[in-house]
């Protein structure tokens, strides 16, 4: 019965990290475009920042998938 559970916690883990990172990766990608299309000419410095911003909320369904591979298999 434990071992169910922590098979149902890993997976739980990486289904809601994959769904919180695409959300996140969705509103930022739609904001940039909104940004970018009322001022062009800052194209450059909003693209640094999304890349930034992207790399920070990939990190933690990357996060999440390290650590559900650890309770499906360590554990």
């Amino acid at each position: 019965m434990d071992q169910s559970f922590i098979y149902l916690a890993g997976a739980l883990l990486m289904g809601l990290g994959a769904i919180g990172s695409s959300l996140g990766i969705g509103i930022l990608s739609s904001k940039y475009i909104e940004g970018v299309s009322r001022q062009p000419e800052l194209q450059p410095m909003l693209m640094t920042q999304l890349f930034i911003s992207l790399a920070l909320v990939d990190a933690v369904p990357i996060i999440a998938v390290g650590i559900s591979l650890y309770l499906i298999f360590a554990l």
